[in-house]
């Protein structure tokens, strides 16, 4: 299991202390190998024995080990060389072991019923989050009214969430690499009253202490770049419990829309 993913699956038992040198791991999986334990526990402001400790509670003899499993991994969230032609065969298990997680979340049918009763969806991504966002958004506008998508190209944040409030919901897409104001644009989504909803990488687990419904979504593969296969995949299962959810509105929605795009002669016939 990957370094991060360990941290996923041990971060609700860590102490204060732990969560806190985690957290500087996650920050710098990029380029973890180039330090030394000792500096490690600098940056995290924790003792070397509260760092020390944290590599065995996620299952390394030491930080060499970490080392030696950083090696075999691409743990940066900018493109990184790798050596030799990849596994495609190795790559696409791991694709699937992916996906097959994700999907199996219990959170994805709280956050269906959430998108689904909610006044107004608004669905938020930057950078790499933006195409899932703007695929989620599409999805949604079939099943129900009321959904929008920031921020627009040319447009900031701020005036996105002014008319928000009490029984709406905000979906933020926020995989790593996030834009600085990620943390405080949370806080100020939680702040109109609306629920919020983030679905994003381990790298995001500091965070889930601001939000109503946390999904984790992995994004790390042994290529040179990060794969959306698993976010792709949550967003057609989740679009479609919200269909589901709406029941018999959704399905007149659905049909309203099709005769638009016969009206308009907007698709192939």
């Amino acid at each position: 299991m990957r370094i991060d993913e360990r941290i996923a699956r041990r971060h609700a038992t860590l102490t204060p202390q732990e969560r806190k040198a985690a957290t500087t791991l996650l920050d710098h999986l990029d380029d973890l190998a180039t330090y030394r334990a000792a500096e490690l526990a600098v940056l995290a402001g924790v003792s070397k024995a509260t760092m020390s400790r944290l590599f065995r509670r996620l299952g390394f003899a030491d930080f060499d080990e970490v080392r030696e499993h950083l090696r075999a991994l691409r743990s940066a969230g900018e493109p990184r060389r790798v050596d030799g032609s990849p596994d495609l065969a190795v790559h696409a298990a791991a694709e699937g072991d992916a996906i097959t997680r994700v999907l199996h979340q219990p959170a994805i049918t709280e956050a269906a019923h959430l998108l689904a009763t909610a006044g107004r969806v608004l669905v938020v991504g930057w950078r790499n989050s933006h195409p899932v966002a703007l695929h989620l958004r599409q999805q949604l506008v079939q099943a129900r009214a009321g959904v929008a998508l920031a921020p627009l190209p040319g447009q900031v944040i701020g005036e996105e969430l002014v008319d928000l409030g009490a029984g709406d919901a905000v979906v933020v897409l926020g995989f790593r690499r996030r834009p600085r104001g990620f943390a405080e644009f949370l806080d100020a989504a939680a702040g109109t009253g609306a629920r919020v909803v983030l679905v994003a990488d381990a790298t995001a687990l500091p965070l889930v202490d601001r939000v109503d419904v946390w999904m984790e979504c992995p994004v790390q593969t042994g290529l040179a770049f990060d794969s959306y296969a698993a976010a792709m995949s949550l967003v057609g299962v989740l679009a479609d419990a919200v269909l589901s959810a709406c029941g018999s509105a959704a399905r007149d929605r659905v049909s309203a829309i099709s005769r638009t795009y016969d009206l308009l002669g907007e698709l192939e016939a």
